[in-house]
């Protein structure tokens, strides 16, 4: 079955760094974008940042710079590493993956990002 598993959330002070990443197992990783997305309490899901399988990537305006996504297919990882961290940031992370028709379409559970001071 599929599953992508999210970890590196936690809490951290404004201008601090994290790191997620995302496991994903029972698809055939290289076949898929990866992505993370947020949600904030009360806001809708907004994309954060993608990669294709080729390796391009997308970012979020409010992101860029500051966020970096990457990917290991030998490991079937997406990870995302988060520096200049604002409280704004703050929100719910998921991993998501996407078949480029979009036939398929598979989120992980999240994993809680939290910038206070």
């Amino acid at each position: 079955q599929v599953q992508l598993v999210e970890s590196g959330g936690g809490l951290v002070q404004p201008g601090g760094s994290l790191r997620l990443s995302c496991a994903a197992s029972g698809i055939i990783f290289s076949r898929y974008r990866m992505g993370w997305y947020r949600q904030a309490p009360g806001k809708q899901r907004e994309m954060v940042a993608t990669i294709t399988n080729g390796g391009s990537t997308n970012y979020a305006d409010s992101v860029k710079g500051r966020f970096t996504i990457s990917r290991d297919n030998a490991k079937n990882t997406v990870n995302l590493q988060m520096n200049s961290l604002k409280p704004e940031d703050t929100a719910a992370y998921y991993c998501n993956a996407r078949m480029p028709l979009g036939i398929n379409d598979y989120w992980g559970q999240g994993t809680q990002v939290t910038v206070s001071s």
